[in-house]
């Protein structure tokens, strides 16, 4: 097994832990709001406002289960449009009333059931991707666990990507990408090298911009240490985004999803 697909193995692990426990580790009195106001509420996103420290923000997560009555709870960590629906209106609260926003992400993909594309589940994405690149507020983007295609990047249109040492981001999954381009699922390790998917490749390249190391033996045993780093660089870095120029901020955000049009090694 190459490091690439240690570290998928590593961010798919049952017991890694979930955006609610990183939520709990990291913030003071969250109070989790339901409801895309249109639909229903999605499990798979949980969300509301906190405070980091003494100051108020906006968290969403995409949480994922650790047994399998949780998961069938937030179906496996896959968001269906109202979901991604219920994170918008969140982030324009947190416009409305200039608190910073927080994500945190852990999924292989959006939910592609019949039921999530005919209620629109591209266009709840599409449409987050529109109003996160202007969202007149800083957010910070960190990947804790797997980053799966557009149903990660609907929540990842940040003004700063953090990920942690063993999460990762891709356009799809490698089993995906292994049976589509070569047809030929057993290369699944070759894959995984090939797409540079780790948090090292994507600082690398710079589609993430901090990275998070994560301990030997295993995330799950150190959960409060990880989260205390995260507090403590969030603590540092939002204040220095919330007194940038608000047109400053969005053009620089602009700035940093255009050049990703030039990312190829």
């Amino acid at each position: 097994m190459n490091e690439s697909m240690r570290s998928v193995t590593i961010a798919r692990k049952i017991d890694r832990p979930s955006a609610k426990q990183f939520i709990n580790e990291m913030f003071d009195d969250f109070l989790e709001f339901h409801g895309d106001r249109l639909f229903g509420d999605d499990g798979a996103i949980v969300g509301g406002i906190a405070r980091l420290n003494e100051m108020p923000v906006t968290v969403i997560g995409i949480q994922k289960g650790h047994t399998l009555e949780e998961n069938v709870n937030c179906n496996f960590g896959q968001p269906n449009p109202e979901g991604y629906r219920k994170a918008l209106r969140l982030m324009k609260q947190a416009e409305k009333f200039h608190r910073p926003v927080i994500t945190l992400i852990n999924t292989a993909g959006a939910f592609p059931g019949v039921g999530a594309e005919e209620r629109g589940q591209g266009e709840a994405i599409a449409r987050n991707l529109m109003e996160m690149s202007r969202l007149k507020t800083p957010i910070i983007s960190i990947f804790i666990g797997e980053g799966g295609s557009g149903g990660a990047l609907a929540l990842a249109v940040g003004d700063q990507v953090w990920m942690l040492e063993h999460a990762v981001y891709s356009i799809l999954s490698p089993e995906g990408f292994s049976s589509i381009l070569w047809k030929d699922p057993t290369r699944v390790a070759e894959a995984a090298e090939k797409m540079k998917m780790t948090a090292g490749d994507l600082l690398k390249n710079h589609v993430a911009d901090r990275m998070f190391a994560e301990p030997e033996d295993g995330l799950e045993f150190h959960l409060p240490e990880v989260a205390k780093e995260l507090k403590q660089a969030l603590t540092e870095v939002l204040p220095e985004l919330l007194e940038t120029e608000m047109e400053e901020l969005l053009q620089k955000r602009y700035e940093r999803f255009r050049q990703f049009g030039s990312f190829v090694e």
